[in-house]
């Protein structure tokens, strides 16, 4: 990616984190905070502080030299799966450690990776994150997409929590369209389709494996750019995430 769409990145973090800040500290409350998520095993509590756990991965990027070959987007969030466990503990451990002010820590955890971003730019560079090499705007993505899909999981688990709705949509709509199009972008490089995203909440869910596969509700997040051709059956390559 260019300096350009490090920037575009840049900003779609910043919007994210805002909205979804706000959204915590209006709508997660005592009623929810101990509740069980809409992921299995995590409570609302752990997945706000998986939120601060997210953006610290960026605050502890350290520079590489020119030349070092980096992960794709792909590669990158390809790791998770095989450390989900860790992940999961890890996220239990810092939950109990910033029980007392949830969301002072987490503010800290992002402040610091805002400004190591800045630091880092505004060009593009390879950088030494938890999981390997990559570059910056592609780490930021990541950033995006972890932001994304847990605002997401908080609204749902939020609205299961109460029997009602979770407030405004803590979900910024660029960087929803973002991350919908990085997303599709690893199917696109695989297959070779031509698709495009007709419903990105729809679409993010399915490659994230928020929603269980099913070529119907795949159809309705894809769609061809040509109307000859139909949406290809994902079901060996989704979930990504």
């Amino acid at each position: 990616m260019s300096s350009t769409d490090l920037a575009a990145a840049s900003a779609a973090l910043h919007g994210q984190w805002d909205r979804l800040r706000s959204w915590v500290a209006e709508v997660v409350d005592d009623d929810v905070v101990d509740a069980p998520s809409v992921l299995d095993g995590w409570s609302v509590a752990e997945l706000v502080a998986h939120l601060g756990r997210a953006l610290d991965a960026l605050a502890v990027c350290t520079p590489l030299p020119d030349g070092t070959v980096p992960y794709t987007l792909a590669e990158y969030v390809g790791t998770y799966v095989a450390r989900a466990q860790d992940i999961a503990d890890t996220t239990r451990d810092l939950a109990e450690q910033i029980a007392p002010n949830p969301l002072k820590a987490v503010d800290a955890m992002a402040a610091a990776a805002f400004a190591n971003l800045d630091a880092l730019g505004p060009s593009d560079r390879v950088v030494q994150a938890r999981r390997g090499p990559v570059m910056l705007s592609t780490m930021t993505v990541s950033r995006v997409l972890e932001l994304v899909v847990h605002a997401d999981d908080l609204a749902r688990s939020v609205r299961r929590a109460r029997g009602t709705g979770a407030g405004p949509d803590p979900i910024d709509p660029a960087a929803l369209a973002l991350v919908a199009d990085a997303l599709l972008d690893i199917v696109v490089a695989r297959g070779g389709w031509s698709l495009e995203v007709a419903d990105a909440r729809r679409w993010v869910r399915l490659a994230a494996g928020r929603t269980p596969y099913d070529v119907d509700e795949l159809a309705r997040a894809l769609q061809p750019q040509h109307t000859s051709e139909a949406v290809p059956d994902l079901g060996r390559m989704l979930p990504l995430l």
